[in-house]
């Protein structure tokens, strides 16, 4: 049995190696792909993730666009870590769409491949949470329908777009706090200070490079990408951070998790978008959410790495 998935994405370099990933796992069903404003426009995203499923030969996934803005409050666009387009600017080397988005909102086809699903659906969330907080507010009754969210997002020990936020967060705290803290669902969070672990270097990026022509093509979306992380690694290398979410949703336990109370910072100030996460022994039994705190990261980059370079025989 393959679990059926879907992915609520802000293309974006590693969304980009998250989906391939998708794709790649004969574990999992990729049944929808849902786009939401984020690392650029939501027209830019909704088109980056058309062209990267064309480039895996996966244009059988219906995609649709969703939020193009917070639930509450404008934030301003800071994102630069992915280039003009969302991919380095080589949104243009990937394969020309045969087909638009579906014509259904995003949220209509998250309500729409829950009901018909033959079983529960994970949903992976890597980019700001505005469209499943959508979800959650107008169909409440599908809650059981959904699995579990794998959502990429947050910074324990603190953030990137500010001393304490991630960028995910940080794009609508007021989502983030309903789907995290009110939205009654099961939830794995997966967070930066992970993630940022998990990079890879420069020569993990060449043997995908070298393994096929998608891997190569893959690759060719990072030099932006690679730049802004160089800086904050100080090496040459990037972090998956949306991979790693997709890795857990794939295989699940390959990240350990601990159960944490956690909350948003939804308050005007140095802290908006800042995760909360109750690390009190204390308070241990209160209700919470699974948060990734560790993994096999030798291990983990090397799943990553097999699975990707396994895209080209499978197309």
């Amino acid at each position: 049995m393959t679990t059926p998935l879907i992915i609520d994405t802000d293309p974006g370099v590693d969304d980009a190696f998250a989906l391939a990933l998708a794709a790649a796992s004969p574990e999992v069903d990729l049944i929808g792909v849902t786009t939401v404003f984020g690392n650029v426009s939501p027209e830019l995203t909704t088109r980056n993730a058309l062209r990267v499923l064309a480039l895996l030969g996966r244009e059988d996934v219906p995609v649709a666009a969703g939020a193009a803005r917070p639930l509450v409050h404008l934030q301003p666009h800071v994102s630069k870590a992915h280039g003009a387009d969302g991919l380095s600017g080589y949104a243009d080397t990937l394969p020309e769409p045969t087909r638009g988005p579906d014509r259904r909102d995003a949220v209509t086809l998250l309500k729409d491949l829950l009901v018909a699903a033959d079983e529960p659906v994970t949903i992976v969330p890597i980019g700001p949470l505005t469209n499943i907080a959508l979800l959650l507010a107008a169909h409440p009754g599908l809650r059981d329908r959904i699995a579990r969210l794998v959502v990429m997002g947050g910074g324990v020990r603190g953030g990137n777009v500010t001393a304490a936020a991630e960028f995910n967060l940080w794009c609508d705290p007021e989502a983030a706090r309903r789907v995290l803290v009110d939205g009654e669902v099961p939830v794995t969070l997966v967070p930066m200070d992970l993630t940022r672990r998990c990079a890879v270097d420069s020569a993990w990026l060449a043997e995908l490079a070298a393994s096929s022509p998608t891997g190569a093509t893959l690759v060719g979306l990072t030099p932006d990408y690679l730049a802004t992380y160089r800086k904050f690694l100080g090496w040459d290398g990037m972090a998956l951070h949306d991979a790693v979410a997709v890795a857990e949703a794939v295989r699940p336990g390959i990240l350990e998790t601990r159960r944490f109370p956690v909350d948003v910072e939804c308050a005007f100030g140095p802290g908006r978008g800042g995760l909360l996460v109750d690390e009190r022994l204390e308070h241990a039994d209160r209700a919470g959410i699974d948060v990734a705190v560790d993994a096999d990261l030798a291990g983990l980059r090397g799943f990553i790495l097999d699975r990707l370079r396994a895209l080209g025989a499978r197309q």
